[in-house]
This record gives C-alpha cells, sequence and structure tokens, in this order.
C-alpha cells in the first residue's frame, strides 16, 4: 500500500472533478462514476499499476460501501409517513420488480447459451453490491461478475433511468424513485437524491426492500427457472 499510497488521492480528485462536471454541465452521460472509470483506468493501464495493487491504496473507500448503504435510511425516517399511507403499494411494487428482475436476466442468459453459472451470476444485477457477491455465490455463481453487472446496472439506471420516465411521462416522484431504487439500485439511488429528496427516499425504500425480498427469494427462483429451461 506505501507503493500506491496516491490512488486514494487519486480517486478523490478524480471523482470530484467528475462531479462538478456532472454538475456544471447536466449532462446524465456524464456520470461521476464513469467518468471516472474513464479517467482512471487508461491512467493504471499507462503506468501498468495493478488493479490489486490499486485497490489496496483506496479499500477504505471499499469499506465505506456498507455505512453508505446504512445512511440511506435518513430519508427513509423524513419520509415515514407517506410509507405508512402507501406500504401496500410499496411492498407489491418492490415484489413484482425484484422477481422480474431475477426472472428477467437469468431467462435472457439461459436464451442466450450461457452456463448455469452464468446466469446465477446475473440473476442478482438489480440489488446493491454486498447482497448480490452473496447471493450469486450461494447460487454457485461468480460473486465478481456479479459485481461488475451491478455496476452495470446501477450507471445505465442512473445514466438513462430518468429520461425513460420522462418519456413515459412519469411524474410521481414515489413511483420515480422505485422504479429506479427497484432497478438500480445505490448508484440510482445516489441519482435519485440529487434529483429530489422524496424520489432518493422512495429509492432507497425500494432499494432495502428487493434486497430483501431478492435474498429471500433467490435460492427457490433460480433452481425453478434451471428445471423449466431444462
Amino acid at each position: 500500500m506505501t507503493d500506491f499510497w496516491w490512488s486514494l488521492p487519486l480517486t478523490l480528485l478524480v471523482f470530484f472533478a467528475a462531479r462538478r462536471l456532472a454538475a456544471k454541465t447536466k449532462i446524465s452521460l456524464l456520470n461521476p462514476l464513469l467518468v471516472s472509470i474513464a479517467v482512471i483506468v487508461p491512467i493504471l493501464l499507462l503506468i501498468n499499476m495493478p488493479y490489486a495493487r490499486y485497490f489496496a491504496g483506496s479499500a477504505i473507500l471499499n469499506q465505506l460501501l456498507q455505512p453508505a448503504v446504512v445512511a440511506l435510511a435518513l430519508p427513509l425516517y423524513e419520509q415515514i409517513h407517506q410509507i405508512r399511507a402507501r406500504w401496500k403499494s410499496i411492498i407489491s411494487v418492490c415484489f413484482i420488480g425484484s422477481i422480474t428482475a431475477m426472472i428477467s436476466g437469468t431467462a435472457i442468459a439461459l436464451w442466450l447459451g450461457a452456463t448455469p453459472e452464468i446466469a446465477a451470476t446475473l440473476l442478482p444485477k438489480s440489488v446493491t453490491t454486498p447482497i448480490a457477491m452473496a447471493i450469486s455465490a450461494s447460487l454457485q455463481g461468480i460473486p465478481a461478475i456479479s459485481a461488475i453487472c451491478v455496476l452495470l446496472a446501477g450507471l445505465l439506471g442512473a445514466i438513462f433511468g430518468h429520461m425513460i420516465l420522462n418519456l413515459l411521462r412519469i411524474r410521481s416522484k414515489a413511483a420515480r424513485g422505485l422504479a429506479i431504487g427497484n432497478a438500480s439500485h445505490a448508484l440510482g439511488t445516489a441519482r435519485c437524491a440529487e434529483i429530489n429528496f422524496q424520489e432518493g427516499a422512495f429509492s432507497s425504500l425500494a432499494l432495502v426492500i428487493c434486497g430483501i425480498i431478492t435474498s429471500l427469494l433467490a435460492p427457490f427462483i433460480f433452481p425453478l427457472l434451471m428445471r423449466i429451461w431444462g
């Protein structure tokens, strides 16, 4: 880690610069995470720096991931009165969304000829990274690839989610937040929180509920899909 002490300052510098660029331009494609990846990866390749060494130098950022997810409880508390009034609808939306996310990704993978291992890897793509990796491992998938799938799903939702919702003329803050949180977990939730506090609260709620539902149902959904496909 001492050889690459600068990996942490580099990461922070690039990310905050990318965030400022996104705030100034208001262009969805200039997502701070996407821009950071586009800048840092070429730098690592240019100096021939192994990812493991880079990760060791900035491991503290990875350790902050779980506390950051827990911190999403604050906007939930602020919207507790609305959540109590709509809890049946919220649970229904999250349940249907979780089932759809699991079945669609896995079924498409199997249809394209993926192995059971890859199908299991893709199944938890729409929940936050720690949960997705644990589910993938329990289904004999590949947790590292699951993490990449989660990242891609989150980026796509953060970049294109609101565009699609606007095209569909969905104006309800609760509906928009639930949809983004359901499909794009923490990255989508962060984007919702930037746009509207209420959207961020409902997206946080969807992130948590969908993570629980997916964790409980994945061990039953995956074998059922394999049996049907076989």
